[in-house]
């Protein structure tokens, strides 16, 4: 398996990062692409592949977030971070209407300028949506002839939503959302209608623990371990076999994010 959304720069794995991968590796996950979310996160991403190359990738990009805090030359500084061989993908880029940490204007601006960024570096783009509305989509059919490809990270949208990305051409990152009994309901029902080549996995590790797991865990942080979880609800939804959903889903990121 191929875990292609985990914050491992996040605090939360201060502590006890060697045995959280130990426990992925061990657990059947091959490869993690680690999430980018401003330049400061993008480079400790960088850092962190070069510890364990071959088996860690990343992304370097400015969350929605972030959009309102970025400093001069954010975009050139993005340029040479990706220039190391780890980095895979420009973002997490996107539109964030939900908690509107950044004016939706700002949002917009930013998220264009790394698209830009994308088609310019020939890198595929990695995209946050929460409640844009058609906004983020707008945003992509307008790039999207210029972009190598495009990842839909954590979708969580509606049946509606999803048909436009995929008319895109987007690829489909699904997390432990679909594992929510409450909110993941509409997602299980309809991600069955995603093609097989265009399935990604993630846990966007430490959020969203899946709710399947059994026994319980002790803590309620995530970790790329837990992907079997997000493969086996999601191969349940989709009525097939938890091998099929894993071989499907890792050679669809070897081929989007070149791993090989």
């Amino acid at each position: 398996m191929i875990d292609i959304g985990a914050n491992l720069t996040n605090r939360a794995f201060a502590d006890d990062l060697d045995p959280v991968l130990e426990r992925a590796w061990s657990s059947g996950v091959d490869h993690i692409v680690i999430t980018g979310t401003d330049v400061e996160s993008s480079a400790r991403a960088i850092e962190l592949c070069a510890r364990h190359p071959a088996r860690l990738f990343c992304t370097v990009g400015v969350h929605p977030h972030d959009a309102a805090t970025v400093a001069t030359g954010w975009v050139d500084a993005l340029e040479r971070a990706s220039h190391a061989a780890c980095v895979r993908a420009i973002g997490e880029c996107g539109l964030d209407f939900n908690r509107n940490y950044s004016p939706h204007d700002v949002q917009r601006r930013v998220f264009d300028a790394q698209l830009e960024l994308a088609a310019r570096l020939a890198l595929p783009v990695f995209v946050h949506d929460r409640d844009s509305g058609p906004a983020v989509g707008d945003h992509l059919a307008r790039h999207r002839s210029d972009l190598r490809d495009a990842i839909v990270h954590c979708f969580t949208g509606n049946a509606p939503t999803l048909e436009r990305y995929l008319d895109l051409d987007c690829h489909i990152g699904i997390t432990g959302w679909i594992c929510d009994e409450r909110r993941g309901v509409e997602l299980a029902s309809i991600v069955g209608r995603i093609p097989d080549d265009r399935l990604l996995l993630e846990t966007d590790a430490p959020f969203l623990l899946p709710r399947t797991i059994s026994p319980k865990p002790t803590t309620r942080r995530n970790e790329p371990a837990n992907l079997i979880w997000v493969a086996r609800k999601v191969a349940e939804a989709r009525g097939q076999t938890v091998g099929h959903v894993q071989v499907i889903t890792a050679a669809n990121a070897r081929r989007v994010f070149a791993l090989e």
